[in-house]
């Protein structure tokens, strides 16, 4: 691999994330630090309906300092992927997807954290129970054609990075 940790330092640990300082050996072998933050793995899902609408939710991001536009999902919270994609989305939306399967795995911050987001496609939809926290209050559902969902991605609308990699994907796999 090239990089060897000789120390590591928690600097913080917080109910969501903790925060690193190793010390290391770089693949040139000077010895330098590296930080980066440990956070659970996370889920997006392209909930598609028999209109072939996908359902995105939009809510306050704190740190965005505005309102984003993004698909259903969140922490894994020490579930198996699946079961996590499946829980998000009807957490967050009221629906239970009939078939939910994966499109993929992505690296979002590769440089700060090794979190991975697993994406997934949900079809069959019906309703269910929304259960959203208390972070989440006002979340909004919004059902978009996929072709309009891709040119937000395209124009910047849509720019949460789980989102675009799911849209994308979703994309490609109907085509």
């Amino acid at each position: 691999m090239g990089w060897e940790r000789t120390a590591r330092e928690l600097l913080h640990r917080g109910p969501f994330l903790a925060l690193y300082r190793d010390s290391v050996l770089r693949p040139d072998g000077i010895a330098g630090t590296y930080e980066h933050v440990v956070v659970e793995d996370g889920v997006r899902v392209v909930a598609l309906d028999d209109d072939g609408q996908v359902v995105l939710v939009e809510d306050d991001f704190y740190l965005q300092e505005r309102r984003v536009l993004h698909l259903p999902g969140g922490g894994v919270g020490g579930q198996d992927p699946h079961a996590a994609a499946v829980r998000e989305l009807e957490e967050e939306t009221g629906l239970v997807a009939g078939e939910t399967r994966p499109l993929g795995v992505i690296d979002p911050l590769s440089a700060t954290t090794v979190a991975r987001t697993h994406l997934f496609l949900a079809t069959d939809l019906r309703p269910g129970h929304t259960q959203r926290d208390a972070t989440e209050i006002g979340m909004t559902v919004q059902r978009w054609k996929l072709d309009d969902a891709i040119d937000a991605v395209r124009s910047g609308r849509i720019s949460e990075a789980g989102t675009v990699a799911a849209l994308l994907l979703a994309e490609h796999a109907r085509a």
